[in-house]
């Protein structure tokens, strides 16, 4: 062979080789991270449906586990199994208590590379959300429980329940009040020691993250949510909505989820 046609061939080669590598390379570019949505107290994963309809409508992976809602190590460690079985980038979002589940499931995970917090307790390490549920007024949570003790086969204690007739003011004001009926009488409880348990980590220290503070919240007092988001240098956003933002206001959540998940690129 000629060397000008060795040439050719090289060159033809190195440019097929470029074409096959650059849609890799671009899929790789443009793959986004799983968004892990980790539900709270008195409320199952349905309540992330309208949420996870629309990442998975925008081509999103979404995984939305069971919180045991039985302790808050055993949910983080619960929670941090889940994340290890994801592979690639994750951003990790919780609602309520959950945001005190993901703040421990996070620690120490590469995988995760933003926080998102919406109307959620956001504790310290040391901290628990009975404790902070008490650092500012505005909650009416601490009046409406129900406490119900309980027997299983690792012992006995308290579950604590919304009472049915306070759901829909306490935690859902701005859903329908029939839907509200419906979701007091299938809450899951969490347990009275669980919530008072104190958090052994607190991974907003060291990951970027965002906070969606609901300003009618009754469950949780909006001024902690944002005492919680500016101690951890969160990214922002204020709507009016009740405890469930992510069931009044789906999309104001997804786009912070958007938001936070662009920073992983």
């Amino acid at each position: 062979m000629s060397p000008l046609a060795s040439g050719r061939t090289a060159g033809a080669l190195a440019l097929l080789i470029a074409a096959a590598a650059t849609p890799a390379t671009a899929a790789a570019h443009d793959a986004k991270p799983t968004v892990v949505l980790v539900h709270g107290a008195f409320a199952d994963a349905s309540g992330w449906n309208a949420v996870a309809a629309s990442l998975r409508h925008q081509g999103y992976q979404v995984v939305a586990p069971a919180n045991p809602l039985r302790g808050l190590s055993n949910d983080s460690t619960y929670t941090a199994g889940v994340l290890k079985s994801i592979e690639g980038p994750i951003v990790l979002v919780g609602h309520s208590y959950g945001g005190a589940v993901i703040s421990g499931a996070a620690a120490g995970n590469p995988n995760v590379k933003a926080l998102v917090y919406v109307a959620a307790f956001m504790p310290d390490k040391g901290e628990s959300p009975a404790e902070l549920s008490t650092k500012f007024a505005g909650s009416e949570l601490g009046t409406a429980v129900r406490p119900v003790p309980y027997t299983d086969n690792t012992g006995s204690g308290v579950d604590l329940y919304i009472q049915n007739d306070r759901f829909h003011s306490v935690f859902a004001a701005d859903l329908p009040e029939r839907q509200a009926r419906l979701m007091a009488v299938e809450q899951r409880p969490i347990t009275a020691a669980g919530f008072a348990e104190k958090a052994g980590a607190a991974a907003w220290k060291t990951i970027p993250s965002w906070f969606l503070v609901a300003r009618q919240d009754k469950a949780i007092a909006p001024d902690l949510e944002r005492f919680e988001a500016r101690r951890a240098g969160s990214r922002t956003v204020e709507i009016d909505s009740s405890h469930v933002a992510m069931m009044s206001h789906p999309d104001t959540v997804v786009g912070l989820v958007d938001e936070a998940a662009e920073s992983t690129c």
